[in-house]
């Protein structure tokens, strides 16, 4: 069983000490979603939402927020990150809209990216809301969670699908 890292002999909160784990190339890809109304698809697709192109927008917001993660997850430690890349695609089945969001994140150095891939995924369909709210507040992020994760003394990591 693992045990909890972030926490000192006293039981209080640490970030982790990395300084003697090797550097490796690490990649981790997460994926989020938003569920959104027929009105608010058509206004994306066709580019017609006033604050701008939805999609460029949530894509820049979700390379900033992977650059940040540091700055808003506490023990999170800033990374000079090699390369972040968002991708989207609708989901139209069931009579429904839904906007996945995939965020792959990537960097050399002695610890991973999975946060930085979750929080940019996470970012994306925040900023998908705040931009679409005016037309339906009742939007509903989805499920964000890691796809996979390579590189460091853990081991790769796939997520299976039930």
């Amino acid at each position: 069983m693992s045990s909890f890292t972030h926490f000192n002999d006293q039981g209080r909160a640490n970030m982790v000490d990395i300084s003697e784990k090797s550097i490796t190339r690490r990649v981790a890809t997460a994926r989020s979603s938003i569920l959104v109304n027929k009105e608010i698809h058509e206004a994306i697709v066709e580019h017609k939402i006033g604050k701008g192109d939805v999609l460029a927008v949530a894509q820049v917001a979700g390379i900033m927020a992977a650059k940040r993660t540091s700055d808003i997850i506490p023990m999170c430690h800033p990374l000079l990150l090699k390369g972040v890349n968002l991708s989207f695609d609708w989901d139209t089945s069931n009579n429904q809209y839904r906007l996945l969001i995939e965020a792959t994140v990537k960097t050399e150095g002695s610890t991973g990216v999975e946060m930085e891939a979750l929080t940019a995924a996470s970012a994306c369909a925040l900023t998908v809301y705040d931009m679409c709210k005016a037309i339906d507040k009742g939007m509903i992020i989805g499920e964000t969670y890691l796809l996979e994760k390579s590189g460091g003394k853990n081991g790769d990591y796939k997520r299976t699908e039930a």
